[in-house]
């Protein structure tokens, strides 16, 4: 952490030096991955001198948490990190403010870490703004790792349960709802 400059800086060093390099991120590069800071770092060179790029897509965590959940997924979703290292928490609280107004499903990455103790509950106060509190909540700890496991609950309760850097919670919209252990947002089908 704290290094993905360096990182990426190297990376390109060596690609510009005639060298085959890969440069892996966890989940999907392109959702909270390397792959945006790759590109910007290879649009400041010379169109001309610019090594060949090849994104590979892969999972996403909030793609492996919901299957682990069931289908929260199903409708409109939103995904929000509420890290604040690299966004302003003011900016971070407007976007779930307007995610909840708008009954989206919401994804929240990096929801709690050691320094970072708070947030998750001011995140859950402004849901309970527009959500009711019997709202199912998902929260997958170390999504595809040995040492996943999965909870649900409510958005009154949802912050009692573990929660750290290694959790993705998922937050349902006014149609979510839980059976046999599945959470599930239904698209609107008239079954």
């Amino acid at each position: 952490m704290m290094q993905e400059i360096d990182r990426c800086q190297m990376a390109v060093d060596k690609a510009l030096n005639n060298k085959e390099v890969a440069v892996i991120s966890s989940g999907d590069a392109g959702v909270y991955g390397m792959a945006g800071l790759v590109l910007e770092l290879l649009m400041k060179i010379d169109a001309t001198k610019r090594p060949e790029v090849k994104i590979i897509a892969g999972i996403s965590a909030v793609n492996a948490a919901a299957a682990i959940l069931g289908a929260p997924l199903m409708h409109d979703f939103a995904v929000i990190s509420l890290s604040d290292l690299l966004t302003p928490w003011d900016l971070i609280k407007k976007r779930a403010d307007l995610v909840a107004q708008g009954d989206f499903v919401v994804a929240l990455y990096n929801p709690k870490s050691k320094k970072r103790t708070q947030h998750i509950e001011e995140i859950q106060q402004i849901m309970l703004q527009h959500k009711s509190p019997d709202t199912p909540v998902g929260i997958v700890h170390s999504v595809s790792r040995a040492e996943e496991k999965a909870v649900i609950s409510t958005l009154g309760e949802f912050t009692k349960e573990e929660i750290n850097m290694f959790s993705l919670v998922i937050i349902g919209n006014s149609k979510t709802y839980v059976k046999d252990d599945f959470m599930i947002t239904p698209r609107g089908y008239h079954l």
